[in-house]
């Protein structure tokens, strides 16, 4: 079994690596359709009353017909009620259905519908941890929310219905606790349609079965799982399968295909068995093995990580595993408020950069040099999600996904892959979190423990401290020591310093080395021992960390760098340049950080002084040159 694998995935390996491309916006588009499908989509109001309660199953019986939009049937829920009882609870759901009935013990049970949940009373208290049941009768017509919760569509010309509840929207179309504190331990999902058409949905088909003049698909899945990852699609599906062998295991990926698309469709999904296989080596087993893995098409602009059944409107390569990242890091442990979004979104971001590390090498540091251009082409911006109310803020490619990717490859970066992964697997099996939720201090503990360091000043920098920093850095050599002074200018004000461990290539034509430095403040120097003559450095040339506008000057030895200072730094209007000694006819060019020569001069006498009153706010470099000499500076112009 282990040979037939190894051979599979070296064989599917160099599939990949001929046919994957790399598009620099692929996750701009992911991100940006998760955000616009919610764009216009109300935020409901928080609530208490569902508090009361523990829900351990749904049962779902709807009539679904993908020619029109709306929705009837029913959900029966299991609950255990709190501590000391209960003689209510309430379940979301949207104004705009309409309940028919609430049942308790099979008889009629007195409700209201109001402030969009459905608040049940009991003829006497509920003892607290004795499990119950409700069930509530509705229909409806779902309402519109941009590219919203529940969606009638066409595709060539063929109807189709399907839902996307993320990150509000379940009670758009059915009855449940709609929050992030609550998992159903089960669900069953019974879904009542056209023949013709096949319904996809999460877990196992049990069946599709003949039931009047319609067809009755169950579904059920028997993982806990978030009410917003709860999704089904209805249309005239052609469907094929995968199977993905592992650890003397077979998982079946079940494919919900357009007839239209199938043909081209099957060569793209099978890019999914080896993506499953480098998630399953890293991060164990597949999360929902006893079930299944899918994909569902369906008529919106990205794609919706639906547990084990990944809705999608194309197969492109950084999609699907994007999406199929999400079931060990969305899925199996979910994110416990969206302020924490990143757990689900940074996660999935990298996961697919794994995927191109692993399955085709040739893109991956491509891949992390774009999100580091993402990242920092604004000063500011937390990982931390400041504004739950504002879908645009949550599904933020730059910060959510782009950064929050970056910063766990910093992570990988600082304590090394040993622990990095012991550490995400110590996570995803916690039983804290694991198949439940997590904020972002339990990833860190678990960091913290595999690493054996406090990594509060990583959080406190990374994940809440907004920005990114800039590095000046100036070197020179004798014989075979060479002197490094490494400065730091951060984009932004909630950090002052971000201390890191940074990678500087030393290299000429035909030798070069690669060495770290812990750089703890900024103008700290190192003395490192080089046995070749350096005539290039390079900072961070596999784009390791997050940075721009760096800034690397050589100086000879015994040059002008020992005898020039100036200040101040940063400087607002006048540059003072101070040499010792005396030297004249010292001629200067000033540099934007995009490299532009934006002044220049001479200067004679010992003091000088520059006036850079007309130069936008920014980072500039300095070079000056008296005959065979040359010194570079960094400064900072700030008003």
């Amino acid at each position: 079994m282990k040979k037939t694998i190894a051979v599979l995935f070296l064989l599917l390996s160099g599939f990949l690596q001929a046919q994957v491309t790399f598009h620099d916006n692929d996750l701009k588009k992911i991100a940006d359709d998760e955000r616009d499908a919610w764009a216009v989509k109300h935020i409901p109001a928080g609530t208490t009353v569902t508090s009361n309660y523990d829900v351990k199953w749904y049962r779902c019986f709807w009539n679904i017909d993908p020619a029109v939009k709306a929705i009837s049937g029913y959900v029966t829920m299991l609950f255990v009620p709190a501590g000391p009882g209960i003689d209510s609870l309430a379940m979301d759901l949207s104004q705009v259905l309409t309940v028919d009935s609430v049942k308790y013990r099979h008889q009629p049970l007195n409700w209201t519908h109001a402030a969009e949940q459905v608040t049940m009373h009991f003829p006497a208290v509920l003892p607290a941890l004795a499990p119950d049941s409700v069930t509530i009768y509705y229909h409806g017509i779902p309402p519109e929310n941009g590219w919203g919760s529940f969606e009638q569509n066409n595709h060539n010309g063929t109807p189709i219905v399907w839902t996307l509840s993320e990150p509000y929207g379940a009670s758009d179309w059915w009855p449940c606790k709609n929050t992030l504190t609550d998992k159903a331990d089960s669900i069953d999902l019974y879904i009542r349609i056209p023949h013709g058409n096949r319904a996809a949905a999460n877990g196992i088909l049990v069946s599709e079965a003949a039931d009047g003049n319609a067809l009755l698909f169950h579904w059920k899945h028997r993982y806990p799982i978030a009410t917003y990852l709860v999704g089904i699609a209805v249309t005239n599906y052609a469907r094929y399968t995968h199977l993905v062998p592992f650890g003397g295991d077979t998982l079946k990926v079940v494919n919900y295909i357009y007839p239209e698309d199938s043909a081209a469709a099957y060569a793209q999904t099978a890019e999914i068995i080896p993506s499953i296989q480098v998630y399953d080596t890293l991060f164990g087993i597949y999360p929902f093995q006893a079930e299944k893995y899918g994909h569902a098409e369906f008529g919106w602009g990205g794609g919706m990580e639906h547990q084990t059944m990944t809705f999608v409107t194309g197969f492109g390569f950084e999609l699907i595993t994007h999406e199929l990242g999400h079931q060990w890091f969305g899925d199996r442990v979910t994110c416990g408020s969206w302020s924490d979004i990143w757990l689900n979104e940074g996660f999935a971001t990298y996961l697919s950069g794994l995927c191109y590390e692993h399955l085709a090498p040739a893109w991956w540091t491509r891949f992390r040099m774009v999100r580091i251009q993402s990242i920092t082409s604004q000063p500011g911006g937390s990982v931390f999600c400041t504004d739950t109310t504002s879908i645009n803020r949550i599904f933020d490619s730059r910060l959510s996904y782009a950064k929050g990717a970056l910063i766990l490859h910093q992570l990988r970066w600082l304590m090394g892959d040993a622990a990095f992964y012991a550490a995400l697997r110590s996570y995803l099996t916690d039983a804290a979190v694991s198949y439940g939720f997590a904020r972002t201090a339990n990833l860190k503990a678990h960091f913290e423990a595999a690493y054996g360091h406090d990594l509060t000043w990583y959080f406190n920098d990374w994940f809440t401290g907004e920005g990114y920093p800039s590095y000046q850095l100036s070197w020179s050599q004798g014989g075979s020591t060479l002197t490094l002074t490494v400065g730091q200018t951060q984009s932004h004000p909630s950090v002052a310093f971000f201390a890191m461990s940074i990678p500087v290539k030393f290299a000429n034509a035909t030798r070069d080395t690669l060495i770290r430095f812990d750089h703890t403040f900024s103008g700290q120097t190192f003395t490192v021992n080089i046995p070749f003559a350096v005539d290039s450095v390079l900072f961070d040339p596999d784009y390791q960390l997050i940075s721009a506008d760096n800034v690397v000057g050589a100086v000879p030895e015994h040059g002008l760098q020992t005898r020039l200072q100036l200040y101040p730094n940063p400087a607002n209007s006048l540059l003072t340049i101070v040499t010792d000694p005396v030297v004249t006819n010292l001629a200067y060019e000033i540099f934007s950080s995009g490299g532009q020569r934006v002044k220049s001069g001479i200067l004679n006498g010992r003091r000088n002084q520059i006036s850079i009153i007309a130069l936008a706010d920014g980072l500039y470099s300095i070079v000056f040159r008296s005959g065979k000499l040359q010194a570079c500076r960094t400064f900072v112009k700030k008003r």
